[in-house]
């Protein structure tokens, strides 16, 4: 097949105009991926495998578009290409859990939500914008909240920290009781399902000799108290669970709300989510 001319690329421009990352295409679509024959890690790929293949597609219900908009919008001889993720379908509580953005491999999509699906982010294809252009676009934002969040959601992909071992190992108390109560129905479990996120802080820094951690458990602002109960009685339960000891010479903690941090409080903390909580569970 010949290079397009300038006549084709202005009518994919033109059918790209509209996009915007986060839109979706619905329906039944194929993920293609390439696989290590000799050690194949899921279904599909064992099935191409055992036909010989080096490489195979996997069906999906659509696809997520994660480029971002600027590069969309561009024109096609700048910017051949398009990064996109299959949509999926997941339970109810998995889904709340992902719209809570306590699942960092996968991201909310409300125009597609409706339709019990959301986006898969540990899976990307590249597919010329001359594919996409073909597509029927469902939205998958609908206001600058939706944006903000996805964008959100896909920054925390590519900017998980690496925490250090000991800390790990700090905290693996509290990450299992966190995992464990996190989708009971207990006064504990649902307190961790509003909380909007959970940072810490390692000061000077994560490798220096003594380290003081500070945790925040950011709630919602609608939430100063939760259940009539003061979030000190849920905050001192699990500072409880950190005791201080190696490098970590000080271990604090605060239920706030985003107001109440810094900006450089934020920038300066890593996020906690509940891969992590789970020792790595998807």
């Amino acid at each position: 097949m010949g290079v397009i001319d300038e006549a084709a690329r202005k009518r994919i421009n033109e059918a790209l105009s509209g996009w915007r990352q986060g839109d979706c295409v619905l329906g039944e679509h194929w993920f293609l991926f390439r696989l290590e024959v000799e050690a194949p890690l899921t279904e599909d790929a064992a099935h191409a495998a055992d036909e010989g293949a080096d490489a195979g597609e996997a069906q999906v219900r659509g696809f997520m578009v994660a480029t971002q908009t600027c590069d969309i919008v561009r024109g096609c001889s700048e910017r051949p290409f398009i990064e996109v993720c299959p949509l999926v379908k997941v339970d109810p509580e998995r889904m709340g859990e992902i719209r809570r953005g306590r699942r960092p491999n996968y991201a909310f999509v409300p125009g597609v939500a409706g339709h019990g699906l959301v986006t898969h982010l540990d899976r990307v294809m590249t597919v010329e914008k001359a594919v996409v252009a073909a597509w029927p676009r469902t939205e998958g934002c609908r206001d600058d909240g939706d944006v903000r969040l996805l964008s959100l959601a896909l920054a925390s992909k590519r900017a998980r920290v690496a925490f250090p071992d000991d800390f790990v190992a700090l905290a693996s108390n509290l990450m299992r009781r966190m995992a464990s109560k996190h989708d009971k129905d207990s006064d504990e479990g649902r307190a961790l399902r509003v909380l909007r996120e959970i940072r810490v802080r390692a000061a000077p820094s994560w490798d220096a000799l003594e380290v003081a951690l500070t945790f925040w458990f950011i709630r919602n602002d609608d939430e100063p108290h939760f259940e009539k109960r003061a979030w000190d009685h849920y905050l001192d339960a699990w500072l409880g669970r950190l005791p201080k000891g190696g490098r970590f010479t000080s271990i604090e903690g605060l239920v706030q709300t985003l107001d109440d941090l810094t900006a450089r409080d934020y920038v300066e903390s890593d996020r906690l989510d509940l891969d992590h909580l789970s020792a790595g569970e998807s």
